[in-house]
């Protein structure tokens, strides 16, 4: 039962090439409901291996204050799930990159999760990460998921215990996303150690690349852990510089280095 899925291809063919596959997120409708699908295009063609689209909520509980920001702008230009799958129906085909959809629960919920399968689907979503679905509430949509839509894509933490991870491995996703608040000023050396060791379990319990993201502000802050990290995502200092007026392109080959 395992992924022939496009995203693990994409992370698996950026590593064959000698470099970390580089996933950007962004907050669906964000700099500007005008401007998004421009920045998605241009994240794409400058070589982008997936793209995270962030689904706007108005209780974003994990997010820090960037990506809340962004989502609370993006609600009030009207930004939803139908306008985004809009978007992706007339887009999918001029972009290269996997797509994956991120947000919480509830808009996945009040849209239905057999019609975001169908039409996820249908309109070229490849994976759904959903932070607050914790794995038992997921239960009953995973086979919804295997069976039609995108692929359910494990977020796990520092504290995901041991037990845990076996539980999301026995999933086979495309790939797992490792959450860590990086860089926190006095705790740098330890901190290290024990995203080193987190990292080490997570590779070695899961088949599938591993991608690590939040809070990734340079790519300097990965060279004590870039041997164990597949993939990298970036999304708030995407975002601070997208708001800064700056392109997308510019920001991308900073980090393909």
């Amino acid at each position: 039962m395992h992924h022939d899925n496009i995203l693990t291809s994409k992370i698996q063919g950026a590593v064959s090439s000698g470099r970390k596959a580089l996933i950007p997120f962004v907050t669906a409708g964000f700099p500007s409901r005008e401007a998004f699908w421009d920045v998605i295009l241009e994240l794409d063609g400058e070589g982008a291996d997936i793209i995270e689209i962030g689904v706007p909520f108005s209780d974003p509980v994990a997010d820090g204050p960037v990506v809340e920001n962004a989502s609370i702008r993006s609600l009030e230009q009207g930004i939803n799930l139908d306008w985004i799958l809009e978007g992706l129906s007339e887009h999918r085909r001029s972009l290269q990159a996997g797509i994956v959809l991120m947000g919480y629960f509830n808009p996945f919920l009040q849209y239905g999760m057999q019609r975001l399968a169908r039409h996820g689907k249908e309109t070229g979503v490849n994976g759904l990460i959903i932070p607050d679905l914790i794995l038992e509430e997921a239960q009953p949509y995973l086979e919804l998921l295997q069976e039609h839509g995108p692929a359910y894509i494990p977020l796990v933490g520092l504290n995901t215990a041991a037990e845990r991870l076996q539980d999301y491995a026995r999933l086979h996703p495309p790939f797992v996303y490792l959450v860590s608040v990086m860089g926190i000023t006095g705790t740098r050396a330890g901190g290290d150690q024990v995203l080193r060791d987190k990292l080490a379990q997570v590779q070695e319990t899961f088949d599938c690349p591993v991608a690590l993201g939040f809070g990734l502000s340079s790519r300097d802050q990965l060279e004590h852990i870039i041997d164990l990290v597949d993939a990298v995502v970036v999304g708030s200092a995407l975002l601070t510089h997208l708001d800064e007026g700056k392109s997308p392109g510019q920001f991308m080959r900073s980090w393909l280095v």
